[in-house]
């Protein structure tokens, strides 16, 4: 399966994917950990078979000293023991709120109240926006059908910069 289009060669896609970019910036800059906003992004990314940002998050979160063992057990964090109550908090979140068709509710208000227990207003804001956000990048990929494989950690922040 080859990709289909680029973004970034088409002028519309382009400025586009800037503005997207920029909006991904805000987040990365913002109060809520790194390492919960690579575990969330990774997370979602396998919810949503999404290759590129799968390869994208793994490579930035290991760049940013995150252990194989917490990368590697991220698809099952729910049976994991490597990872803290607010982390789960944040990995529950990411979950319901990519998986929405698959609930009649969304996000559960027992997920809401732990997020609320972990996170404050702003981290909650940038947790919010980083789920919407990961679950936009996926599709724009998947829908394209970019690859896996080979981004490198820092590529987004250099064609951001």
């Amino acid at each position: 399966m080859d990709t289909r289009f680029n973004l970034f060669e088409n002028e519309f896609g382009g400025r586009f994917a800037k503005r997207f970019a920029g909006v991904g910036m805000l987040v990365h800059q913002s109060a809520l950990p790194q390492s919960t906003q690579e575990l969330v992004s990774l997370r979602a990314s396998q919810i949503n078979g999404c290759g590129h940002c799968i390869d994208m998050h793994v490579k930035e979160a290991a760049a940013a000293g995150e252990s194989a063992v917490r990368l590697h057990l991220v698809a099952a964090w729910r049976e994991s023991t490597v990872f803290t109550e607010a982390e789960r908090a944040a990995l529950a979140l990411a979950e319901e709120g990519t998986r929405l068709a698959d609930a009649h509710e969304g996000v559960s208000d027992e997920t809401w109240e732990l997020v609320r227990k972990h996170y404050d207003d702003d981290q909650v804001a940038a947790l919010v926006c980083l789920v919407a956000l990961i679950n936009a990048a996926n599709r724009l990929a998947v829908i394209t059908h970019q690859k896996g494989g080979s981004y490198e950690a820092g590529m987004f922040a250099a064609a951001v910069g």
